[in-house]
């Protein structure tokens, strides 16, 4: 059950299924890079400016320390907005002092396309994670449970959400198997 309503991830209702979206010779894609943990605000204050966005949410599950399962629905793209405007748009979107710095998209047809098979998949309830993924090898804390703050490494991901991890003790190793939720990467 989610905490708290989901927030609007794309302006104006039906963006996406415009047919000249990305043609248009006065307005164009640019990907905003948000500050930290910005987006929903950005969001939030692009609506009020009437200025047209996307930026995809997705439902994430966590387990905190009361034992309850949690969602939350967060970026796609962790500090990124789309915008779909003009210049001008562009301009009063930097107002809002959520944005760190813009990107202009070079090739708006393919973004439009892209988008809107992410907007898609989305839609159809389809069990989404971001790509920043944890992969084989990679070293990762856990977060939550009996065993929150163990360090250990990723051996292989034996279904779409666990992952077998080996945590090693005194020059001994011993492995347990995990859902991606309960664990975060080490950088």
């Amino acid at each position: 059950m989610p905490i708290l309503v989901r927030e609007l991830d794309v302006f104006p209702e039906g963006l996406l299924e415009h047919p000249e979206l990305g043609q248009e010779p006065d307005r164009r894609w640019w990907a905003l890079y948000t500050k930290s943990r910005h987006e929903k605000e950005l969001m939030r204050r692009l609506c009020g400016l009437k200025i047209a966005f996307y930026s995809p949410l997705i439902p994430r599950r966590r387990r905190p320390s009361c034992g309850r399962l949690r969602t939350a629905h967060v970026p796609l793209f962790a500090g990124y907005t789309f915008l779909y405007g003009t210049q001008s748009d562009r301009s009063r979107a930097l107002t809002t002092n959520c944005v760190s710095r813009w990107l202009p998209v070079p090739d708006g047809a393919e973004l439009t396309q892209d988008l809107r098979r992410i907007h898609q998949l989305i839609a159809s309830g389809a069990p989404l994670s971001p790509e920043a993924r944890l992969e084989q090898g990679t070293r990762v804390r856990i977060r939550s449970g009996a065993l929150a703050g163990i360090e250990g490494v990723i051996l292989r991901r034996p279904g779409p959400t666990r992952l077998l991890i080996a945590v090693n003790f005194l020059q001994q190793g011993a492995s347990l198997l995990l859902e991606d939720y309960q664990v975060e990467r080490l950088d």
